[in-house]
């Protein structure tokens, strides 16, 4: 992407051909989050072919459950994606969701494209019975954590140390959970 998109866009399932450009999207984001958090080699392993190939391996086969991946567009390019499935936390509650990923190109933000997002994701759990949304935020990663909490999101207290370095160094991560019910 070379110029600011346009925010003419919507919000949509992903299909298997958005694999190169939601890989795109999420390498972008990961490195701009995770460059003062991770180890530089760590963060230069954030290609978006690899991306690219795990998430078109998961469209092509995708695991059993409400896993959805979604895409906001700008135009015909994808802005923006967010990945939805069943929480992986021990403690949740068997209708609990957990929202994977939420990623807006740096030159589409402010436009409306997380929201969007955010807003089909809930449409589509609530759809599927699921009565929360979770969502881990590193504790560096203010923007995103304002942003869902502007949303409705609240920490419930739970916090987890995620191993980001071969070395064994660790992060902070924060739990914001929502509910979904009568949404």
């Amino acid at each position: 992407m070379t110029k600011p998109l346009p925010v003419d866009g919507g919000v949509r399932r992903a299909r298997p051909s958005d694999a190169p450009a939601v890989g795109l999207v999420q390498a972008e984001v990961f490195r701009d989050a995770y460059a003062d958090v991770l180890p530089a080699e760590v963060v230069a392993t954030f290609e978006p072919q690899a991306f690219a190939a795990t998430w078109r391996r998961s469209l092509e086969s995708p695991p059993a459950g409400v896993w959805t991946l979604l895409v906001a567009t700008a135009g015909t390019q994808v802005a923006g994606t967010a990945s939805v499935g069943p929480s992986q936390d021990p403690d949740a509650d068997p209708l609990a969701a957990e929202l994977h990923l939420l990623a807006v190109h740096p030159q589409a933000r402010r436009m409306g494209h997380g929201s969007r997002l955010l807003n089909a994701a809930v449409d589509v759990l609530g759809e599927a019975g699921a009565t929360s949304l979770a969502a881990w935020v590193l504790t560096t990663q203010d923007e995103l954590r304002a942003f869902l909490q502007a949303a409705g999101f609240a920490p419930d207290g739970a916090h987890r140390e995620r191993v980001v370095s071969p070395d064994g160094t660790t992060a902070r991560e924060v739990r914001l959970v929502v509910a979904i019910e009568g949404r």
